[in-house]
């Protein structure tokens, strides 16, 4: 009897040590990781019951820096070559000169290229180019002059990983497959590729970057014209019992709500560029791009609507010589759409500050001061505030007034 009471004494005192102590000791981290609370979101103390829907306080991983979201952002496209060479100092001023307040930099370009610097070990060395020798200073000044950084990671669009790893890419005759402009794609169907990615975004979110911008999160051009004749894996996917259509948007989709998962730790915006036309078809059959479901994915949603890129729509016959026209009518389209999401994006369209000559056979229409404020007008009249430059060697219009309605 004396030593049943005993073990069960010693049974009460380990039973009170687990009720007590170790819930004090267990609040400890390992010390590791650098984490702040998320400006996102507010804690408070209630005696009311617990709301299961109430999103609680997190904590995120902490850069060192800190931007201020702007007012709307109004930015640039910028190259590595440019972010890391003379014309970086050329865009800065042009920035602080005007009304534009961010940067969209490639950090993984159309090429499958980084434009920074990684170790020699890293899985990325044959990547890197190294453009943009100190980033982390280069985010610093950025800071200090009170520039919004996007880092822009081209995701499926990868000559580099296709030819390094032919079984991640797509085939012909066993060779990898490119398209008319000797471009070669990675297959949105393989988990490794995602996570290929997905670890460069999350550089590029340490170094400091406020947003993740996708581009090329798409298959190939008239992929649904050439899927039987190439050879490729649809790894998970295969056994899906529905088309391949619905399988390449399926793909396409998951992979951004995926990234927006595994990036939710960094506090960052997660933004994807799509076609524009996407928003006025149920799905591009060939790319896999289904305008709703990856706008429901992400935090800000990228248009590419250059009038350029556009034919006959919107019963304008010639696009790209009416640029007002051209994105008043697609801003209506856009709208509507994204009027019924339950989780709108911010849209932040692309639009047109360079020449298309290909579309002339004569004088080709030149994209100046009045097109570029058309564009932005016809925006801001459709109550869209922010917008991004695209011009492919970084030579923007002079003197543009990027607030028109102001």
């Amino acid at each position: 009897m004396k030593k049943k009471h005993l073990m069960m004494t010693a049974a009460a005192i380990i039973l009170l040590f687990i009720v007590v102590v170790l819930p004090l000791t267990s609040q400890k981290t390992s010390g590791e990781e650098t984490l702040r609370a998320s400006s996102h979101k507010q804690s408070k103390t209630s005696v009311a019951p617990i709301n299961n829907d109430q999103k609680m306080q997190r904590f995120t991983y902490d850069s060192g820096l800190d931007f201020e979201y702007p007012d709307a952002v109004r930015g640039l496209y910028v190259t590595g070559p440019s972010a890391g060479g003379e014309r970086f100092n050329e865009l800065v001023n042009m920035i602080d000169s005007s009304d534009l307040n961010s940067m969209v930099i490639d950090i993984k370009e159309d090429h499958g290229n980084l434009t920074i610097s990684v170790p020699e070990d890293s899985p990325y060395s044959d990547a890197a180019v190294n453009y943009i020798d100190e980033p982390r200073k280069m985010l610093e000044y950025m800071e200090e002059k009170g520039i919004y950084p996007i880092a822009r990671i081209v995701v499926f669009k990868d000559s580099v990983l296709a030819e390094k790893r032919p079984e991640l890419s797509f085939r012909k005759n066993g060779d990898v497959w490119t398209n008319n402009k000797g471009e070669a794609f990675v297959n949105p169907f393989q988990k490794e590729v995602w996570e290929y990615n997905l670890e460069i975004a999350k550089k590029a979110a340490e170094l400091g970057f406020e947003e993740i911008q996708f581009d090329y999160v798409r298959f190939p051009e008239g992929f649904e014209h050439r899927d039987k004749e190439l050879d490729y894996s649809q790894g998970d996917y295969k056994d899906e019992d529905i088309s391949n259509v619905k399988r390449r948007v399926k793909a396409v989709t998951e992979f951004v709500g995926y990234a927006r998962e595994e990036l939710e730790y960094y506090d960052i915006d997660v933004s994807v560029d799509i076609f524009g036309y996407t928003a006025t078809i149920e799905e591009a059959p060939g790319i896999g791009q289904n305008f709703p479901q990856i706008a429901s994915n992400v935090d800000v949603i990228s248009s590419m609507i250059y009038p350029s890129h556009w034919t006959s729509y919107f019963d304008i016959d010639f696009p790209d010589k009416e640029p007002y026209k051209t994105i008043n009518e697609y801003a209506k389209v856009e709208n509507e759409i994204l009027g019924q999401l339950d989780n709108r994006p911010v849209s932040r369209p692309w639009l047109q500050d360079f020449e298309a000559p290909w579309l002339y056979s004569g004088a080709t229409k030149q994209y100046g001061k009045a097109e570029v404020e058309a564009q932005i007008k016809a925006l801001n009249e459709n109550g869209i505030d922010e917008f991004l430059l695209w011009n492919a060697g970084n030579s923007y219009t002079k003197n543009v007034d990027y607030t028109p309605m102001d």
